[in-house]
């Protein structure tokens, strides 16, 4: 990557992108967060600048810097990416850890994290915009939709399909073609053996509806 990076999101995921880029030789600018009592400071020597919003930093992406997006909420993120598509026409960069494992026959979308030692193994589709934390794996043909977040130590066996915006939680096991709604939520450490609904919730071993 010859551009250096704005991360969007100067919290504990921030400094995750900014550990990952830092192991990849790749220079990042600084930080926009719109957490004022931030701006000014230094993380790992990295200024926090100003706003998300700066214009004076969002005019030089897609020119002089790449953008990615560090933000866990859903909504902040799709708002903040958006408004790089529509006001820079850039999309965000991925970040992927220099000791994950994905897949050459994988197809990886944008602007996504791809944390430690995860694994995406081969004809696993993943969209735009999710975050996977340490040591995922991601089974042959799995279908990941887009800001789909997944915790660390989680596992997505083949064939399974998590849809757009779904969050699985830390340990969780997705079986072997089982289908998780949009929006859906699987509580950590769950085993889910069956289809969960989008919207919907589910927890335990084996996961049930909360």
């Amino acid at each position: 990557m010859e551009n250096p990076i704005l991360i969007f999101g100067a919290g504990n995921l921030g400094k995750i992108v900014l550990d990952i880029f830092n192991r990849n030789n790749v220079l990042v600018f600084g930080f926009l967060d719109d957490n004022k009592a931030l701006h000014g400071k230094e993380i790992s020597e990295v200024v926090v600048l100003g706003d998300t919003d700066d214009n004076s930093f969002l005019n030089i992406i897609g020119q002089k810097t790449e953008a990615f997006v560090a933000l866990e909420n859903n909504k902040e993120r799709k708002k903040v990416v958006e408004m790089l598509i529509n006001r820079r026409k850039v999309m965000p960069v991925n970040a992927v850890h220099n000791t994950a494992v994905v897949s050459e026959n994988a197809v990886i979308g944008h602007g996504n994290l791809i944390a430690a030692r995860t694994v995406i193994n081969p004809y696993a589709t993943v969209g735009n915009h999710c975050i996977m934390h340490a040591s995922v794996i991601i089974d042959i043909n799995t279908k990941i939709g887009d800001y789909v977040q997944i915790g660390a130590g989680a596992i997505i066996n083949s064939e399974a399909e998590i849809e757009e915006g779904a969050f699985i939680g830390s340990g969780a096991v997705i079986i072997s073609g089982i289908k998780i709604g949009k929006n859906a939520r699987v509580g950590a450490g769950s085993v889910v053996v069956e289809n969960v609904p989008g919207g919907s919730t589910v927890f335990g071993n084996p996961a049930k509806k909360i």
